[in-house]
């Protein structure tokens, strides 16, 4: 592991330097010289995501669904933040992301408020595009209503400022309605395989497959969902000394020997959007967070942490949720093509009828695990914004009743949510590890391919 991840850092490092060689060597994503206190506006801005989250936390907004609502809303906020604020020291996406077209705000830059216009429009995205978006109506409205009365914002700034958020929101809406994701509703409903090896619905819901087309939306800086295939996963047999049978049997007995610590972790890292409970003959249902959601969570709590200034904390959620979008596309591609079996069905089948996985499994097939993939793609982002070693407190799941954890980097965030998948009864090992690869493979592209997201920028710090 380690002679990958070394080779992995090399190979972006020459990717990049090639790229931009031109560029200073102060870091890929060097911010501002860091403030001593904590931006207002930064913190406006983190709370309206939190609250985006909110609403998807109350859609149950699933897994891939969620990093699609976050990347857009942050794009329409990037726009108004390229635009506004810093011009000269951003470079637009166009030319960046796939068919993005140059966003040309249908108002003059002048007279407009950058906080109001930046956190409006992120909001607007949300209320356009999410099934109970409309929850963020009085949200927006008491955003504006705040910059008049606490902020002195005069009725011509408030007025401009909200119609050029908005003629960057329709431009965003009208970009993501391309995206094929309306053509998924048409397609074909999945049916499960009922050979030996492949996925099966999984108790206690039973539910269908979850978003089995995916793969076929547009990504945005990857050339397919297929570019970053994983190796193939270990060859399904049900004999007792096969390679198959010893990932189940390791799943048993982690689950059975599983210390109060790893529980933690599994639980820390559930990000399950619904749970079904069960008590009798009665069921009813969690709402939780997305992995997505959880992603999102910290790259707010580190923003504040960093003290950056709002164009920074912009910039990082969007880079952030574009690197989500394309894991989970890349992660989806996978599941479907291998459909693997989970290890709740296996183990029942060929093991112990009468075992039960820690975490529901969720609905989809096994393949590679997505928190490995999409927690391990975001940390190499993340590392080469915030830099290798950023200590944090992760808060996140303390209002799902979960602790909160520490950590000495993303990198190590990240391990633990994909071994966390193990701990949880729902993963085998190959799909974590191979999973993790995936997601820094998918990470290090990222990075090589967003170089330059800002004029003064190189790769690396």
């Amino acid at each position: 592991m380690r002679r990958y991840r070394l080779l992995m850092y090399l190979l972006v490092e020459l990717l990049t330097v090639n790229l931009f060689m031109g560029s200073s060597a102060s870091g890929y994503v060097e911010h501002d010289k860091k403030s001593t206190q904590v931006d207002s506006a930064s913190v406006a801005y983190t709370q309206a995501v939190k609250q985006l989250t909110d609403v998807m936390v109350n859609d149950v907004v699933g897994p891939c669904a969620a990093t699609r609502y976050y990347t857009y809303a942050q794009l329409a906020a990037y726009e108004c933040m390229y635009h506004l604020q810093n011009p000269a020291k951003y470079v637009s996406f166009a030319g960046r992301l796939t068919s993005y077209p140059t966003i040309k705000p249908a108002t003059s830059s002048s007279h407009i408020d950058v906080e109001l216009s930046c956190v409006y429009a992120l909001l607007r995205v949300g209320e356009s595009m999410l099934p109970s978006g409309y929850q963020l109506e009085s949200v927006r409205q008491k955003l504006v209503e705040k910059a008049r009365l606490q902020r002195h914002l005069s009725p011509e700034l408030l007025t401009n400022s909200q119609a050029f958020a908005e003629s960057i929101v329709k431009q965003i809406v009208q970009y993501a309605a391309s995206d094929g994701y309306v053509k998924t509703s048409g397609y074909p409903r999945y049916t499960p395989e009922s050979k030996p090896g492949f996925w099966q619905s999984t108790p206690p819901a039973y539910a269908e497959a979850y978003e089995a087309h995916w793969a076929t939306l547009r990504t945005f800086l990857l050339d397919s969902a297929a570019q970053f295939r994983p190796v193939s996963p270990v060859a399904y047999s049900e004999q007792p000394n096969s390679a198959f049978y010893g990932l189940a049997k390791e799943v048993v007995d982690t689950v059975r020997l599983l210390t109060p610590e790893q529980r933690h972790i599994a639980d820390f890292w559930d990000c399950n959007p619904f749970f079904l409970n069960q008590k009798g003959h009665m069921s009813f249902g969690t709402k939780k967070i997305s992995p997505g959601g959880h992603w999102m969570g910290i790259t707010s709590l580190v923003s504040l942490q960093q003290h950056l200034p709002l164009a920074e904390t912009i910039r990082w959620h969007t880079l952030v949720a574009l690197t989500m979008s394309d894991a989970m596309s890349s992660c989806w591609q996978e599941k479907y093509a291998s459909n693997r079996v989970r290890p709740e069905t296996y183990i029942n089948q060929v093991v112990d009828r009468t075992w039960r996985p820690v975490l529901q499994t969720p609905p989809f097939p096994e393949y590679t695990s997505g928190h490995s993939v999409l927690s391990n793609a975001v940390a190499v982002v993340l590392s080469s914004l915030a830099g290798e070693a950023i200590p944090y407190t992760d808060t996140t799941e303390e209002e799902f009743g979960v602790p909160a954890r520490s950590y000495h980097s993303f990198r190590e965030a990240a391990q633990e949510a994909a071994i966390s998948r193990l701990y949880g009864g729902i993963h085998f090992r190959d799909s974590i590890e191979n999973g993790m690869r995936q997601g820094e493979m998918i990470g290090y592209y990222i990075v090589g391919k967003l170089n330059g997201t800002r004029r003064d920028a190189s790769v690396h710090k």
